[in-house]
Parts: C-alpha cells; structure tokens; sequence
C-alpha cells in the first residue's frame, strides 16, 4: 500500500498509471466537465472550485490527480519537455472520445489545449493562467520556488496532499528549468482549435503575463472570451472565486 492511501479514495487506471479520481453532480445531457490541475495542484487543491462550479451549472465533472501527483502514482521517472504532450495522451485514454469541456490552470490548461488541439470531442475550453510557451517571468518565480523550497512550509504542506512531496516538487521544478524545456511553444497547434475559449489570468500572476491569452486568442479558430481579474494571483480561482464561478458558469450556460 503506497503512503497516504486510504481505503474510500477511488482509482482507474490509464496510461500504466493509478489515478486517483473523483466524480461530482449528476448525469445531465450536457457535455461533462474535466478539472486539469496546475503542476503542483491535485484534487484536493482545486479546494470547492469543480464542486462550486458543478452545483451552479448542473454538470456531471471529473477531477482527478494527474500522474505524479496527490495520491495518484508517484513519478518513477525524470519527466520530459514532452511531459504535457503525453499527460494529453494519458486523458484520451480516460475519456475515450466522449464529448467533454475542459478545465485547466496552469500546466492543466496547457494539456487541455493540446488534447483539444488534436480534433478531440471538445466543446469548450475554460483556460485559467495558460502557457502555450516559456516566458521569463515564469522561469524566475519557479527558479525563486527552486531555492525556497528546501525546509520550507511549502514543502511541509506539499505532503499533506501528494504520495511523495519532493517528487512531485522536484519533478515539475526541474523540467521547467531544464534548459532542453527553454524552446516549448504550442502555438503551432493552436490553428486547429476551433471549439468555445474563456481565457482566465489574474492580473498579478507572478508565473505568466496576459502575453500568453494574447497568443491563444490570436491562433485558434474558435470564439474567445477573456477575463483578467483584478489583484488575483496565479490562481485567481482561488483568490475571486465568486467571480470566476460566476463568469464561466455563464461560459458554460451558452455552450
């Protein structure tokens, strides 16, 4: 039995991997919702987003710890420039072609344009604090996290929400910093994208600038709708929930 397991929590398994999953609201006609965590996110750190956002607009939702963080399979590997690419792979495996809207911050948001960008059933795309490519704002604050986190409260935190804290840490810091990781860019397959977008950035996002919704909106096929909002951070979802909540459910209401 891995640390941290606990009898109630669900799994299934895709791409070789254990996944810690969760399933809110009920069966509705409208296409289902799927939370794609940030880098260092997990089910639990989405705190009453998915469930807040499922009760107000009446939708069935997957949430579920990617591979390497939570209480899903810990890494068993250095992961790659390509890591993203193959997290989209491993989702196509869990949703099997169904039509799906999708919910991504940060790391997640970028998996969710690459799924979508290779002519997945998606119908909407709910992007807080994308990246589609590598900015020198967001190397800083992650090579600042880099000397930071050692003995840190972060890192005292971390374990109480993932198998194996430094791993999952030490995982996702040092692929950002790798300097193979320098030239990742997804705007090549933005034009294929031609589904819903709500692009969502907090106006102080220490990670990102709004650089990167510029990219999204001026590359993909499909409608756009962009929130910015006011003194929110890297996940303004967490700072304004209120707002957000109530912004995408009206996203969703149209789709």
């Amino acid at each position: 039995m891995l640390l941290g397991d606990d009898p109630y929590r669900e799994y299934l398994t895709a791409g070789g991997h254990r996944l810690h999953h969760q399933w809110l609201g009920v069966e509705s006609r409208a296409a289902p919702l799927t939370f794609l965590h940030e880098g260092l996110g997990s089910i639990e750190l989405w705190r009453d987003f998915p469930a807040e956002l499922v009760e107000v607009t009446g939708r069935r939702a997957l949430v579920y710890s990617r591979y390497g963080n939570g209480w899903s399979d810990p890494l068993g590997e250095a992961r790659t420039p390509s890591y993203m690419h193959t997290e989209a792979d491993i989702l196509a495996g869990i949703l099997t072609g169904a039509p799906v809207v999708l919910v991504g911050h940060s790391d997640g948001a970028s998996i969710a344009l690459i799924y979508a960008g290779r002519a997945h059933r998606v119908e909407g795309l709910i992007l807080i604090a994308p990246h589609v490519f590598v900015e020198p704002e967001t190397i800083r604050a992650i090579d600042q996290l880099r000397s930071e986190y050692p003995g840190s409260e972060m890192a005292t935190k971390m374990k109480k929400y993932h198998v194996d804290a430094d791993r999952t840490f030490w995982g996702w810091n040092d692929i950002w910093l790798h300097d193979e990781f320098a030239t990742w860019n997804l705007e090549a397959l933005l034009p294929s994208i031609n589904c819903p977008i709500l692009l969502i950035q907090g106006e102080d996002d220490q990670f990102g600038t709004e650089k990167q919704l510029d990219a999204i909106a001026a590359g993909v096929a499909g409608p756009i709708e962009r929130l910015v909002v006011p003194h929110a951070g890297h996940s303004p979802h967490l700072d304004e929930p209120e707002l957000v909540i109530d912004v995408a459910s009206r996203f969703l209401r149209s789709r």
